[in-house]
């Protein structure tokens, strides 16, 4: 199994992303989408899998259910990145990762997570920042058959260059993902979205 990881700065590219991957024959239990809420733009509050979550059923279960990866998104708060939405098996080895199906405390979970399914740590703490900033990180887990048309998929034109992104990250001070960092508020989102639309 190969991990494939591909950052969005905009969520509607990212679910279109998990379509093609989905089209594409990954099953959907390999597929984890974590999208930054800073800007509140989920509303979960008729959300039947936000309520499994907040139950305990946790991340996984509330996954498991039918009607597609995106319609399982649950709210949960991660240290440094602040509130996200999330689905699939990266939101919940996260939350995993302190021992139980509680979600709202999963201190620096993406960045372990992600290393531990094989993305190197420098990545995992751009991709980890790009959520804090407000992107959308989607992630598949695929057979090697799989992976040419996966990282095609999420290597797509509108998916983060992450080289370039490390960079800017660098340019601006940053030298890597920090769970104790400040949440980013809309207004920080905002200017980060427009500042890396002006540099494409």
């Amino acid at each position: 199994m190969k991990t494939v990881t591909g950052l969005f700065d905009n969520y509607d590219d990212a679910s279109n992303a998990v379509g093609e991957l989905e089209a594409s024959g990954v099953p959907r239990s390999a597929i984890s989408i974590v999208a930054s809420n800073s800007t509140d733009w989920y509303d979960d509050d008729n959300s039947k899998a936000a309520e499994d979550a907040a139950d305990g059923a946790g991340v996984g279960a509330v996954i498991g259910g039918a009607g597609g990866l995106l319609t399982g998104l649950g709210i949960m708060a991660i240290p440094g990145v602040g509130p996200v939405v999330a689905a699939g098996w990266l939101a919940a080895t996260a939350v995993g990762a302190l021992g139980g199906a509680v979600v709202g405390g999963a201190a620096g979970g993406i960045v372990g997570a992600l290393t531990d399914s094989g993305v190197p740590e420098q990545d995992a703490h751009v991709y980890a920042e790009g959520v804090r900033r407000g992107g959308t990180l989607v992630t598949a887990k695929v057979d090697e058959a799989l992976a040419g048309d996966a990282e095609r998929i999420l290597g797509q034109t509108t998916s983060v260059n992450l080289q370039d992104r490390r960079s800017a990250y660098e340019a601006g001070g940053w030298t890597g993902f920090d769970a104790d960092a400040d949440t980013y508020t809309p207004g920080e989102v905002e200017r980060d979205r427009a500042r890396n639309a002006s540099r494409l």
